[in-house]
């Protein structure tokens, strides 16, 4: 709980993994008070914060929510809640009378943000999956990897956190917002097939256009063009090439010494692509990664080094605008965006489980907490 734009919000939280405690995490980051309620049996079974910094910025109540008890807890700090998040099986907070309807029949104004690979409705509504599987179908694994060659995984980042975590958070704010003027809070239906699916917007405008195929590495943006892809450098290590508008690429040409080849193709010429990659290739393995960014950085060239995660936590582009924070001997990414008068920040500590139960139950005005945490209802780590 600290400053930020959505100071004075706050936010219940059911324990899961991934993209629902990095949605959570987000909102805690832009300064919303968020109550992370984990199982009771970690808080008694001992479990630590450890390194999951998507539990940063929390506070932490441990409940037994299969006891009348402790489903009982959860209802009450809804009441004095903005929003409650959950990311599990469609049916499961219904079977523990923790659904949208027996929230919202306690806070009508509340936001009630749900979770899934594959959505609420559905035929693989109740099917099991993860992140591979939820951008298989909708056509952006396909679109990633070389020519030739089959799709390549991008981690976990595209689905779960992008197409989930994200369009999470963009729907609860903007219900919200909208609840501030109704006074009538709704469901949030944020599914990850449904998220990645929509940030490939741009991608089938190309195709509806004629801009694009749909082939895997042949495009300009997919690795297709040598103006945009990334080249081995002489130490083993790579540079990444984004050189598109012509005078951009221009620049390119000049600062890798190509600018004064008569025998070039041109920038758009296909054909000539092939060869263009191979004088870019060797062009690249003369001098090493930090010897090109020398060359590169700053310009308009739009080349860039490739970093490892923990090169670029210690990288001086990052270092200046403080992309990274260190906190107890590593390295977490920072708070983003940035905001110029309410501003954000975090402590950087994953909360541990049942941290914080008696002062979450203090501070919500519980004058049973000693008897609930006595009954095992709520545990206290």
């Amino acid at each position: 709980m600290g400053k930020g734009p959505l100071s004075g919000v706050r936010v219940i939280e059911l324990a899961g993994i991934g993209p629902g405690p990095f949605a959570a995490m987000l909102l805690a980051d832009l300064g919303a008070d968020v109550i992370r309620v984990d199982r009771a049996s970690a808080a008694t079974r001992g479990a630590t914060g450890g390194t999951d910094f998507t539990n940063r910025g929390k506070r932490s109540i441990a409940i037994d929510l299969k006891s009348d008890a402790g489903r009982e807890v959860v209802l009450r700090l809804a009441e004095k809640s903005d929003v409650l998040l959950e990311g599990f099986r469609p049916g499961v907070t219904e079977r523990l009378g923790l659904g949208p309807d027996d929230v919202l029949a306690r806070n009508p104004r509340l936001v009630y943000g749900r979770m899934t690979g594959w959505g609420q409705e559905g035929a693989l509504a109740q099917s099991a999956g993860h992140d591979v599987g939820y951008i298989a179908v909708t056509g952006a694994l396909h679109a990633i990897g070389r020519a030739g060659g089959p799709p390549q995984i991008p981690m976990n980042l595209l689905g779960d956190f992008a197409g989930g975590s994200m369009y999470l958070v963009v729907g609860v704010l903007s219900a919200l917002l909208e609840s501030k003027v109704s006074g009538s809070g709704q469901v949030v239906d944020a599914a990850i097939v449904d998220g990645t699916a929509h940030l490939s917007t741009f991608i089938h405008g190309f195709l509806a256009g004629g801009l694009w195929k749909d082939e895997r590495g042949v495009n300009m943006l997919d690795s297709g063009a040598p103006w945009y892809d990334v080249y081995e450098t002489a130490d083993g290590k790579h540079m990444a090439v984004g050189a598109i508008e012509p005078q951009f690429y221009a620049e390119f040409l000049r600062r890798i010494g190509l600018d004064g080849a008569d025998d070039l193709p041109g920038q758009h010429d296909q054909d000539g692509w092939p060869g263009l990659r191979e004088r870019f290739a060797v062009a690249f393995k003369a001098r090493t990664r930090d010897e090109w960014s020398e060359v590169f950085l700053p310009s308009d060239a739009c080349v860039a080094p490739v970093l490892s995660m923990a090169e670029a936590a210690e990288h001086p582009l990052n270092t200046e605008r403080d992309v990274f924070v260190e906190r107890g001997g590593h390295y977490q990414p920072a708070p983003a965006p940035r905001f110029s008068r309410t501003g954000t920040e975090t402590d950087g500590v994953p909360v541990l489980p049942g941290g914080q139960s008696r002062d979450v139950l203090t501070d919500l005005g519980f004058d049973d907490a000693e008897d609930l945490i006595a009954s095992g209802a709520v545990a206290q780590a």
